[in-house]
């Protein structure tokens, strides 16, 4: 019997899954002596047999403990044999199958070792395996039933191509000694506070002779300065280690081998409770990763992870992570060329995003092609589709909170740049000149798509007066102005701008001609201070002073928007007891707002109703003022046993524009059915989301100061289960009812709507998800949601979808390393149509009337008005799908590294419709397509 290893790491006394996985591939010299270490059966230098005549390679020097299985016995597989002259490799172990030790051996404390020889195909599995060395005693055969069990990477000759091989492989079968029990008056072994294993990624195999050092960083707790750092360790044959003795408090875990890119990561230590851990070393020269959090209850309990290995690869996103989101479960594919978030059926305006605890305006620049932050500056995404921590409030969708990494803490100077046909980008970081301890990173990206973009837009007729372009910068300063305390100062902002010249205005809208404009832009100072008090408390802060502006004008028509904001959040954390942790914060928003519109006013008595929109009277309002947005909330995080966690909260808004208060409790849990691997976990969740109506709802002369924010129930439950050591599945179904929403009528004599709290809605929907985690060569999953979204505008009035309901959402995506630095993914959607309210009925319906009336004509324009064919959303486009594809290739160099990448969106060039287009007096249609086939190439350089 071996050592098991758990399916991931836990947590003893609160089962808080903490797995850490970096997938990748490894140069085949380095693999090789990761392997040699992981695999050698002694740590001393001793020469296994070799193959046809060469000598096995030398395990390294070390004097690491045996590791003991719960059997009594370990068994440890030995040394791969060496890889031939110039570039052949021999075969690699990616997985390990301990046999079982023979029971009545074990009764009998015999120990044994035997040595096979392993035919393997050129697919690397084994095809024939015998006993050279035998031992008898059922040894043999255990060790023969074991081998069929064990995948390599096949030999491969010298030009690549793989190869068939045989090799010696060994088990050896060594009895555990008892520990002796303590002699009178001595201590008893200090309990361990820190144990896991160190495994190479991808094929999971053990990692000897690794260093694992910790220290206690900003967050340690009380004294923390002081504390002498306890000896470094190095891992067994197992790749196993262990800490005794750690005080309670947060450590700085750095792990380190040969060939590896080193694994820096925070752990917590609880009192009475030992931390279990397994961490996935990443091959030297891979970058970053990206966590991405999505589908799971707030405080969370489990966390889903998705490598920047994965987020860069992604076809169709251009390695953008902000933009790999609408790739999972329960988000919608916006319009083309839009930057919408679309979360579960609810509006745009109903997802919140958050850099570093700080709400933005928005996520995508112009046309959704990018995000506003930069991948390569991001260290997770937490994303909630629903059922969001009390933390979180004023939105009644979803949550994307963006959280920025520290600047890298080697002392070296490191620098990125980038160029592909949309934008250029480039990134510094390294440690502040004179400062001890302080470091920064400056990132900046400009868009020229309008070089390329402006021609097409002239030459459909449009006269281009400024091109699109976007571009955004980030700025950051990072210190520890003490051990137990992390401090950080960040300015970014983001800027988009189109403007385009309309010589030929629409038949039914005569008016609207001239310049077309639209002009975004945000900017966020933010100060963040972390600090864990003592052992059992810490405080987390974070101000920002920002300022958004929003313009958007058509001929004599325009809308702005300025907003100048302070916004902060402190939540205090504090741990009662094993298995309880109350969290309480402060959340305030509050700024000044300055609003101008100028807009056709409504019709005149004894006006026509079908008068064109642009040819009615101007009207003009201008409006500024301030608002005060405070809130409070508290959570408690319960873990009644070691299986299950429920984590219930409570918020309280403000709102001064309206003078409204809003309670908005909720609870979330999970519970594992069936705990270990494979694990099965049931979760769910339910709770109240209030949203503050916009600032034109409610601000006179505009809005409606008596309106109330609108209301969401949300309730959620599902199942996650493991299936195999790299899939997973989950599912999960919702339910959102929505109340009090705000609609807005037409008010006789004025220029303004009548805003009022009579609207409702539901959404209903399931998601599922089928992952392939990462290993050496391939990922991929299949995300598919079913959703219906509806609204009733007004009591008594019918049920109707909204336009951004989509049906069917399915999403299938892979990427496959091909060897040689190539890469290659594809990924595939199929989503329902959106839809739109029709002038005219489509022919090809049997309902279809041609001879109907479809518009009205008004005399004095000699234009046409549209009379709608049916009601609102009642006619869905045409099924979107679209075949997107990657290719991939990289260069390393001994101090820097170089790739470049092709990524084509619709490689079949599909027609996909995205609206109706109508003739002048509104008797024919047609549809309006969407992109066709756009390839992107782009090269990256970095050290």
């Amino acid at each position: 019997m071996t050592t098991q290893e758990p399916a991931a790491s836990i947590r003893i006394g609160d089962l808080r899954p903490r797995l850490r996985a970096r997938g990748d591939r490894r140069p085949a010299a380095a693999a090789l002596l990761s392997l040699l270490a992981a695999l050698s059966p002694s740590p001393a230098r001793a020469q296994q047999p070799g193959q046809e005549g060469q000598a096995a390679p030398q395990a390294p020097e070390g004097g690491a403990a045996v590791p003991r299985g719960p059997g009594g016995a370990i068994v440890t597989p030995p040394a791969s044999t060496a890889a031939p002259a110039g570039k052949a490799t021999p075969p690699r172990a990616l997985n390990y199958t301990p046999p079982e030790y023979p029971p009545e051996a074990e009764k009998q404390g015999r120990e044994a070792s035997v040595t096979l020889q392993l035919d393997i195909d050129r697919d690397g599995r084994v095809k024939h395996a015998v006993v050279v060395e035998s031992a008898g005693h059922g040894f043999d055969e255990s060790a023969l039933a074991a081998a069929q069990k064990l995948d390599f990477e096949p030999a491969r000759r010298a030009d690549g191509t793989p190869a068939p091989a045989r090799i010696l492989y060994r088990y050896s079968f060594t009895l555990k000694t008892a520990s002796p029990p303590p002699a009178a008056g001595e201590p008893a072994k200090p309990a361990e506070s820190l144990r896991g294993t160190v495994l190479a990624s991808g094929g999971d195999v053990p990692l000897a002779g690794a260093t694992i050092s910790v220290a206690r960083v900003a967050g340690a707790g009380a004294g923390a300065a002081t504390a002498a750092a306890p000896p470094g360790l190095t891992t067994d044959e197992g790749g196993a280690f262990a800490f005794a003795a750690l005080p309670p408090g947060r450590y700085q875990v750095t792990i380190a081998a040969p060939g590896f890119e080193p694994l820096s990561v925070e752990e917590a230590l609880a009192p009475g409770e030992q931390l279990e851990v397994k961490y996935r070393l990443l091959p030297q020269g891979d970058g970053l990763e990206v966590t991405v959090r999505g589908k799971r209850p707030p405080r969370e309990v489990t966390k889903r992870t998705i490598e920047q290995r994965e987020i860069n690869r992604i076809p169709g996103t251009n390695g953008d992570a902000l933009r790999s989101l609408q790739n999972l479960p329960g988000v919608a594919r916006p319009p083309s060329i839009a930057g919408l978030l679309i979360v579960r059926g609810s509006g745009p305006q109903d997802t919140q995003t958050f850099v570093d605890g700080t709400q933005v305006p928005l996520i995508y620049h112009f046309g959704g092609l990018s995000s506003v932050v930069p991948t390569e500056m991001l260290d997770r995404i937490d994303f909630y589709p629903g059922n969001f921590s009390a933390k979180y409030g004023r939105v009644q969708g979803g949550i994307v909170d963006v959280a920025l990494r520290s600047p890298k803490e080697d002392g070296k100077l490191h620098g990125l740049a980038q160029m592909d046909l949309i934008d250029a980008r480039v990134l510094l970081e390294g440690p502040v000149p004179f400062l001890e301890n302080t470091r920064f990173m400056v990132a900046g990206r400009r868009s020229y798509i309008g070089e390329s973009f402006g021609p097409v837009l002239e030459a459909a007729g449009a006269g281009v007066t400024q091109a699109p372009v976007y571009y955004d910068y980030q700025v950051l300063l990072e210190t520890e102005p003490t051990p137990s305390a992390r401090l950080r100062l960040t300015f970014f902002g983001s800027d988009d701008a189109l403007e385009l010249l309309l010589s030929d205005p629409a038949p039914n809208e005569p008016a609207l001609s001239g310049n077309v404009g639209l002009h975004t832009a945000f900017q966020r100072l933010q100060l963040r201070y972390d600090h864990e008090l003592t052992d059992k408390d810490r405080l987390d802060g974070v101000l920002a002073i920002a300022r958004d502006d929003a313009d958007f004008g058509i001929g004599p028509i325009y809308f702005q928007l300025d907003l100048k904001t302070i916004s902060g959040r402190l939540e205090y954390a504090r741990r009662i007891s094993k298995g309880t942790v109350f969290n309480a914060g402060l959340d305030v928003f509050a700024g000044l707002y300055a609003v101008n519109l100028r807009a056709p006013g409504p019709n005149r008595p004894g006006e026509p109703p079908n008068q064109p929109f642009s040819t009615r009277t101007l009207q003009e309002v201008s409006r500024d003022g301030e608002f005060f947005y405070p809130a409070a909330y508290a959570e408690l995080e319960l873990a009644p046993t070691p299986r299950a966690k429920i984590v219930p909260g409570l918020r309280v808004d403000y709102q001064d524009l309206n003078q409204q208060v809003t309670v908005s409790p909720r609870v979330n849990g999970r519970f594992d059915v069936v705990p270990g691997f494979p694990r099965t976990t049931v979760k769910g969740g339910l709770g109240v989301f209030h949203q503050p109506p916009q600032f034109q709802e409610v601000i006179p002369p505009l809005g409606n100061p008596g309106l109330k924010s609108t209301r969401a129930l949300h309730y959620a439950a599902g199942v996650e289960q493991e299936l195999t050591r790299h899939i997973e599945a989950s599912a999960e179904g919702f339910y959102k009812q929505l109340d009090e929403l705000v609609v807005g009528v037409n008010r006789p004599g004025s220029i303004q709507l009548d805003y009022q709290n009579v609207g409702s809605g539901r959404v209903i929907g399931g998601e599922f998800l089928l992952k392939y985690k990462p290993d050496d060569r391939f990922f991929g999953w299949a995300a598919y949601t079913l959703s219906r979204s509806t609204r009733v505008p007004e009591p008594g009035e019918p049920e109707r979808l909204v336009p951004f309901d989509q049906t069917h959402i399915l999403t299938v995506l892979g990427s496959y390393r091909l060897g040689d630095g190539w890469e290659f993914g594809a990924r595939f959607r199929l989503v329902s149509g959106n839809l739109v309210t029709p002038n005219v009925c489509n022919v090809n319906e049997q309902s279809c009337d041609p001879y109907r009336t479809n518009a009205l004509f008004y005399a004095p324009t000699g234009t046409y008005t549209p009379i709608p064919f049916s009601g609102p959303n009642s006619e869905r486009l045409p099924a979107f799908h679209q075949l997107d594809l990657r290719l991939d290739k990289t260069w390393k160099f001994k101090t820097w590294r170089l790739s470049a990448y092709l990524d084509v969106q619709n490689v079949y060039n599909n027609a996909n419709s995205e609206a109706i287009q109508y003739n002048y007096n509104y008797t024919a249609r047609q549809y309006v397509t969407g992109l066709p086939i756009l390839p992107s190439f782009g090269m990256r350089g970095e050290f």
